[in-house]
């Protein structure tokens, strides 16, 4: 399962965020003229100066940001007009330029190349931009016209677009408290004010305590298993913080780890397993137990003083899942079978064990690195077999960019002119069938100590008629770096999650919508991830697998042998993946389906217990996350929402059902797709669109047959 994509920053405007949003400087900017962020980039399409821009610059540019939006909503909130769908709601979209050019370039450089300075900040400009929204959205005379027009909205013969964007700006300003008392704003703002600090608290302690528990040894002995040059790295990294003569393994975000699959010595993969696992757990200033039990309260507070009995209640409103028993019943029906499914593996695995004579019970560190074993025995190879095929320049133009062209048309040129903020950072003009620029694509796909974990998406710039800007859309991944003068070679997981985040890249790329609020991925957070999971069904299509899949010294394509392999283990180990999943999206729930007055006062034991009732304590499959480093839920957009992955992954199984009963990878698919849903982007109820593309709600039967859940 993907590291879901978008982590959006903290709002710094109601119309859009984490988005850059091209715009001149407005009347009375008070930035001086060398700050770039005083005027809209003056590169193709918006595109960031992030030659020119600095950490210095930052600070000043929000202050000025947040100055222009207050007087800007100010205005439309004391204009002595009579409300009109121009002067409130589009006078709103366009709000905020400053802050969003700004935030957008911020949010980028945090999660990617961050710095002291910019952690420092982030600290600070949290509470300020909570406040900086709520001022927004708990303005009295701004709510009235809003009002004003929601209850006239069928008299104003808007259109569809038009219509939707009004129901949701009332319905957002509604959720935000914009019918409370003035004693309960006064405690709301508290609440965001807090929840912004805490949440930007949890995501620094989880990088830098990823940092904090890499794991270090002495020998290349304790690395055995490790390629020759994979050891050097860890020589080179040890070197790097200055540690001489030692070898430094980091951790990266999820529970497992990639090196565990190859490690022979099984001290030192039970040593890595355990540091990864008590990240954010172990004491010390990094230490996120405190923090997430704050977090959670004022959450379930900030819920019931919204009129809900909890925070997942109150978030499930607005998603497509709508209520917590949807979720629940979700979860419960394919937690029992995921967990059968996964005992029966480790039964193979302790199998592979004993006719070894290893003379010990498998044990969580043991996982990869057997299942590897028996995957090898059942279908006479291991997944190392495959990267010598799998080298990244080739997956991205011959495997990803093709398969784009022979489903939608689009075309890629590389470019160079363009700056980066790492020099890793590849930047392609996309060309739509008729010739025509579409949008900017950039790729950051490498591993660094100043990067946040896993694979995300964002727009540097969104698209918007209304605004006239078109899309400039990042994708990052954390693949590590091999030495100069190396090939990068994937894992099949980092093929699909390249194939997965390009998929985000196109629902922004392919984005064609008036408003702000709906451009690209602006779609509720349990839909967000569908248009993503479907692309990742090109990655084994034979016609595309065939065009990348190459030997990256000989040029040879994959042997049909091995591709048939790799097409008959596709259901291999998919009770451990399931169940790693699904304990993190219950923990998700547990948390936030907690009453102020049920919060507990030991992160762990609650942990333990959650998992225990809800079937999945299977210590040989951890969760996915463990609470103290579940960014997702606790300092990203994913807060009572991880479900959100397999309630998409439910219309992505039936979409690629659909495409296979229509012929695949088809103009023809690609088109209908494009038009009735990457294009739409927020624009209408997100199941709508679903059936406005497959002519019918989804099935669960194709999800079930994928994961191997049938039967159990």
């Amino acid at each position: 399962m993907n590291r879901p994509h978008i982590m959006l920053v903290a709002a710094a405007s109601v119309a859009a965020i984490n988005v850059a949003v091209a715009a001149p400087a407005a009347p009375g900017n008070k930035l001086e003229a060398s700050n770039p962020f005083a005027r809209e980039s003056s590169l193709p399409f918006n595109y960031p100066a992030w030659d020119k821009i600095r950490n210095e610059h930052f600070a000043p540019a929000y202050a000025e940001g947040m100055r222009q939006q207050a007087a800007e909503i100010d205005a439309i909130a004391n204009n002595k007009a009579a409300p009109t769908f121009d002067n409130t709601i589009v006078a709103m979209e366009k709000s905020g330029r400053l802050l969003n050019r700004v935030s957008g370039a911020f949010g980028t450089l945090s999660g990617s190349y961050t710095n002291d300075t910019l952690i420092a900040l982030g600290k600070d400009l949290a509470p300020k931009l909570s406040q900086h929204g709520d001022a927004i959205r708990l303005n009295d005379k701004l709510f009235k016209r809003i009002e004003t027009l929601y209850n006239k909205r069928a008299s104003l013969k808007l259109d569809a677009e038009s219509t939707y964007l009004l129901e949701r700006y009332y319905d957002d300003f509604v959720r935000a408290g914009a019918k409370l008392s003035s004693a309960d704003k006064a405690k709301l703002k508290d609440y965001n004010s807090q929840l912004a600090a805490l949440q930007t608290q949890f995501a620094q302690n989880v990088l830098k305590e990823s940092n904090a528990s890499a794991l270090v040894v002495d020998s290349r002995a304790e690395l055995a298993g490790m390629s020759d040059k994979a050891i050097d790295a860890a020589a080179a990294e040890g070197k790097k913080r200055g540690l001489d003569g030692k070898f430094v393994i980091p951790v990266v975000n999820t529970t497992q780890q990639a090196s565990l699959a190859v490690l022979t010595n099984r001290s030192t993969r039970e040593k890595l397993l355990a540091a990864s696992m008590a990240r954010g757990s172990r004491g010390g200033e990094f230490d996120n137990r405190d923090v997430v039990l704050k977090i959670t309260k004022l959450r379930a507070e900030r819920a019931q003083l919204l009129g809900h009995p909890n925070f997942a209640s109150y978030h499930l409103e607005d998603q497509t899942a709508q209520t917590t028993t949807a979720v629940n019943s979700l979860l419960a029906e394919l937690a029992k079978p995921a967990v059968n499914n996964a005992r029966k593996e480790a039964a193979e695995i302790q199998k592979m064990i004993d006719a070894e004579k290893g003379g010990f019970q498998a044990a969580a560190h043991d996982w990869a690195f057997y299942s590897d074993k028996v995957r090898a025995q059942r279908y006479a190879f291991d997944a190392g077999q495959l990267r010598p095929y799998f080298e990244l320049n080739r997956v991205l133009i011959d495997g990803v960019f093709f398969a784009a062209t022979k489903e939608y048309g689009i075309t890629f040129k590389e470019r160079k002119d363009l700056p980066g903020y790492n020099e890793d950072v590849r930047m392609f003009d996309v060309f739509d069938v008729d010739g025509k620029q579409l949008a900017i694509f950039t790729f950051d796909p490498y591993a660094r100590s100043n990067k946040r974990g896993g694979a995300w998406a964002n727009a540097w710039v969104a698209q918007s008629s209304l605004l006239g800007t078109k899309p400039v859309i990042a994708n990052n991944l954390n693949i590590p770096k091999p030495a100069a003068g190396e090939p990068t070679l994937l894992t099949y997981d980092e093929v699909r999650t390249t194939f997965h985040e390009f998929g985000h890249a196109l629902h922004g790329m392919f984005s064609d919508v008036k408003y702000p609020r709906f451009s690209g991925s602006r779609v509720p957070r349990d839909y967000v991830e569908f248009p993503s999971q479907v692309n990742e069904m090109w990655m084994a299509w034979p016609e595309v697998l065939a065009n990348y899949a190459k030997h990256y010294q000989t040029g040879e394509p994959m042997p049909k042998e091995l591709l048939d392999k790799v097409q008959a283990s596709q259901q291999f180990n998919e009770g451990f993946r399931t169940t790693e999943y699904l304990a993190a999206a219950l923990l998700d729930q547990a948390w936030h389906q907690l009453t102020p007055e049920q919060i507990p006062t030991d992160v762990l034991a609650f942990e333990a217990d959650a998992l225990k009732k809800a079937g999945v304590d299977f210590a040989l499959v951890p969760p996915r996350y463990r609470t103290t480093y579940f960014s997702h839920t606790f300092a990203g957009g994913y807060s009572a929402g991880y479900y959100g992955y397999l309630w998409a992954e439910k219309l992505d199984a039936d979409t690629v059902n659909w495409f296979k009963e229509n012929g695949g990878l088809t103009r023809k698919n690609g088109d209908h797709f494009r038009k009735t849903l990457l294009s739409r982007g927020g624009t209408l109820d997100a199941m709508q669109m679903y059936r406005n593309f497959r002519g019918k709600d989804a099935v669960i039967q194709p999800l079930l047959e994928r994961r191997g859940l049938t039967g159990n």
